[in-house]
């Protein structure tokens, strides 16, 4: 592990806890003596993803972060939200048990994922996944994003936060 700070490739843990999915370790430099944290994974490999035009890449949990990300920018979206979404559909990938998923699987469970945590953010990464070719397109999805949401968990008095789309006063 090489210091993030003088690039000396030599370092002692001093501290090794469990971490979400993986080993949190603190270490301390053995030429500068400063401390850093590094947190380390399992990488499974062996997944490949198919993309639509044929072409065949390595599985990327971060790809699947930064798309995300992006998606939910600007959001008030929970911290660790995203990393969870992400492990989430990585064990999913991982547990098919297969050496190839097409990219049309995963990017489907992401909307899947999204379309619970945000709805904003879901119809974002909607439109870049599906390409919406016109305002037609948005709507169709925007109308079943509408029809199949639920509020599961939500005592039926409480009122809702949104108004509904019938133009009435009344609420969900």
């Amino acid at each position: 592990m090489n210091c993030p700070f003088c690039g000396h490739s030599e370092s002692k843990v001093t501290d090794s806890r469990a971490w979400e999915g993986g080993v949190r370790r603190r270490r301390e430099c053995l030429s500068c003596g400063r401390r850093f944290t590094t947190i380390e994974r399992v990488e499974l490999g062996g997944v490949h993803v198919v993309k639509k035009d044929g072409r065949r890449e390595e599985f990327s949990r971060d790809k699947i972060i930064a798309g995300v990300r992006k998606a939910c920018e600007k959001r008030a979206i929970p911290l660790g939200a995203i990393e969870e979404l992400a492990d989430e559909i990585e064990t999913a990938v991982y547990a098919l048990g297969k050496a190839e998923v097409p990219a049309a699987f995963i990017g489907e469970l992401v909307m899947e994922r999204l379309r619970e945590l945000d709805q904003i953010a879901y119809i974002r990464f909607a439109s870049v996944y599906r390409a919406f070719a016109d305002m037609e397109d948005l709507k169709e999805e925007l109308a079943a994003l509408e029809a199949g949401w639920a509020r599961p968990g939500v005592p039926k008095a409480q009122l809702a936060l949104l108004p509904c789309s019938t133009g009435t006063d009344r609420w969900r």
